[in-house]
């Protein structure tokens, strides 16, 4: 049943030992080998040795994405280029992409912890893994790929994109596992219809799906449409890849590998540390990392931590699913918006597909909000009166949820733009201050 039984079913005093001893040399490490974190350390007044307990971590430094960018592109290395084995980096939309490295034993630890996630979601060395998250410097595709290949699955580097390809390999090649972005998966479920297929015709049993954020109702979608187990994973590159954190099949949080990284839940205002069971943002300190230490690295995802006993057995606290990001959350007239707000509200009224925009203006001094939602083709073919009265519901949904008043657009089918990649949500058309 488990890919690695010793630590993922550890007693939590013996793996609370076990962090602390992990945290202590990942600390001395960063510090004698990365100039920022000894100049941030010496700033914050500790040194390695007032590393005593799990409680002193409260007492580092926060590291953010600014401070990888300022250090790009190999600043925060702990190791020369010559033991780094490969290297990625983030799309850098905002600025200077973050550059990660990996030594050969990160890459054998990405590894494990993969092919550990993958067990953890329902996959087998049995099964046909059909890989469609993105290859190169986004860490998805060979983070997946590398754990499926220690597993002892059969792996299917297809990538992302030509979507009609993709369906017929997954048909003809008896793919049992899909591993792609949420957004994506469902692009799949409307191109597999669209090629007059039904899930009964694919042999896939579950979906492995991550890197944005997605919402129960959505994974009910995806489910339906696809006639499968859809499974959440976490990551992130900074701290790893992906294999931070994935569901197991109760589906009732994602089991965080506590061996490897060392979870917080702060304050996003304040810093301060939040206590199990409150909401805040995620922080990370990697344990075992020998290129790229991080510690309490802010991901500005927002979750919770529970320790609660899982009756799957595995004992590692466990993440509620990511609900939105501090800095991809709109503020529209001093209300905290997330798009997967939007997005539930859509998936429970149902009747129109899973494709929507959120569109954010500002006329004169007052924020506007407006949902585009796409209709389906049987919807499009309703009279106006019908798809005015659909119109107002979701309105009123969606105002009800927000507590702010929202314009609603329903659209023609195939208006709003699919996405092979992470699905982007936002139009925001207020000017920058």
């Amino acid at each position: 049943m488990y890919w690695n039984t010793r630590y993922e079913t550890m007693a939590r005093e013996e793996l609370g030992q076990l962090q602390l001893e992990r945290l202590q040399v990942t600390v001395e490490r960063a510090y004698y080998n990365v100039p920022h974190y000894r100049r941030a350390m010496q700033q914050a007044g500790v040194e390695p040795g007032d590393i005593r307990s799990l409680e002193d971590l409260k007492k580092l430094p926060f590291t953010t994405k600014q401070d990888l960018r300022d250090n790009y592109p190999y600043g925060m290395f702990a190791v020369p280029l010559s033991e780094i084995v490969r290297i990625h980096s983030s799309s850098g939309t905002t600025g200077k992409p973050t550059v990660v490295g990996y030594t050969r034993q990160d890459i054998n630890t990405w590894s494990e912890l993969m092919a550990r996630s993958l067990v953890c979601g329902g996959a087998t060395k049995d099964d046909v893994i059909h890989n469609a998250y993105g290859y190169g410097l986004f860490t998805g595709g060979l983070g997946v790929h590398y754990g499926a290949e220690r597993l002892g699955a059969s792996v299917i580097p297809i990538s992302g994109g030509n979507t009609k390809r993709q369906v017929m390999i997954m048909k003809d090649y008896g793919s049992t596992v899909l591993t792609c972005t949420p957004s994506y998966a469902l692009f799949l479920a409307e191109v597999i219809r669209e090629m007059g297929l039904t899930p009964g015709d694919l042999r896939l049993k579950c979906g492995i799906f991550g890197a944005e954020p997605w919402s129960d109702n959505m994974r009910k979608e995806i489910e339906k449409k696809l006639g499968i187990s859809a499974i959440d994973i976490y990551g992130l590159s900074e701290v790893i890849g992906p294999g931070v954190s994935i569901e197991c099949e109760q589906k009732n949080g994602l089991h965080i590998w506590e061996d490897h990284f060392l979870p917080e839940i702060i304050d996003p205002d304040t810093g301060e540390p939040l206590p199990y069971g409150t909401p805040g943002e995620l922080v990370f300190t990697s344990l075992t990392k020998e290129a790229l230490p991080v510690i309490r690295y802010r991901t500005r995802d927002i979750s919770m931590l529970s320790v609660e006993p899982c009756s799957c057995g595995r004992t590692h606290v466990r993440m509620r699913r990511v609900s939105g990001r501090t800095d991809d959350m709109l503020i529209i007239r001093g209300v905290n918006v997330f798009p997967s707000q939007v997005e539930s509200v859509l998936l429970e009224i149902g009747e129109t597909e899973p494709h929507y925009m959120l569109i954010v203006d500002r006329e004169g001094t007052l924020d506007t909000l407006e949902v585009w939602v796409e209709v389906s083709e049987q919807m499009f073919s309703d009279q106006v009166r019908q798809l005015e009265a659909k119109e107002n519901r979701i309105r009123a949904e969606i105002e009800s949820t927000l507590g702010l008043t929202v314009k609603v657009k329903l659209v023609e089918p195939k208006t709003i733009e699919r996405s092979e990649g992470k699905a982007k949500r936002v139009i925001d058309r207020r000017p920058k201050n």
